[in-house]
């Protein structure tokens, strides 16, 4: 657990310098992934930049919208500390629309661009965990496996490690089956399936995590619903082959 990082006089918290890197090393991917592709990477790298600038922008207007009592005496909050004050669903779904018409307007490949998109989404994933991991907002549950970390003077599952292998296995599948991909957004399903079967198990480990009615794990619940969408689209196009 390292919170912070101390530079000469300047101390950085961590989990802020792993998203900014990260987010800059997720495009780079993304990129590299389409020339794999044989994409437009120039413009699939656009594509990504276009979703990731306006889901930041969509989450943090959002955020000030929900709580502009908190920022109406106040407007120079809306600009900084930029450190916290988000809507995350909303952010997925701003930038997910403006991904998507700008993908329209360049005429790319809908199925193909998301076979290009989803090793950096991944990434994105295993960049949170890490940042989680780091910055200790994200804990896992009690235990007493020799791997286990201590936190708050206890010893608890390292969940945010476990995520971060299961997404560096997701993907290895991932440049493992490009070569062998039948039909466009095969590669995107199947990372899909792995990541939510992945998620689904370690939400388990998450302390934590979203809790519903009856106990239920409200994340569990969503990453069951994805993998069997995704098994029944995979299923539904190896069929069509």
């Amino acid at each position: 657990m390292l919170p912070t990082l101390p530079i000469g006089p300047v101390i950085f918290p961590t989990a802020g310098l792993v998203i900014i890197f990260g987010a800059w090393f997720c495009l780079w991917v993304i990129e590299k992934a389409a020339l794999r592709l044989q994409l437009d990477a120039q413009a699939t790298y656009t594509l990504a930049v276009v979703g990731l600038f306006a889901g930041f922008l969509g989450a943090r207007l959002t955020f000030v919208a929900l709580h502009w009592p908190a920022y109406q005496q106040n407007l120079i909050g809306i600009l900084w500390p930029l450190t916290s004050g988000y809507e995350p669903v909303a952010g997925v779904v701003i930038g997910s629309v403006a991904a998507f018409f700008y993908g329209r307007a360049r005429k790319l490949p809908f199925a193909g661009s998301l076979d290009a998109l989803i090793p950096g989404l991944i990434l994105g994933l295993m960049v949170i965990s890490l940042a989680d991991f780091l910055g200790g907002p994200g804990y896992g549950t009690l235990t007493a496996v020799p791997w286990g970390f201590s936190q708050y003077g206890v010893r608890r599952h390292p969940v945010q490690l476990y995520e971060l292998l299961a997404g560096a296995l997701t993907l290895l599948v991932w440049w493992r089956l490009v070569k062998r991909r039948r039909y466009e957004g095969q590669l995107f399903l199947t990372a899909v399936a792995l990541t939510s079967a992945a998620r689904l198990f370690l939400d388990a480990f998450r302390d934590n995590t979203w809790i519903i009615s009856n106990g239920y794990h409200g994340w569990q619940l969503v990453t069951f619903a994805t993998l069997l969408l995704s098994l029944i689209l995979l299923a539904h196009h190896n069929q069509n082959q």
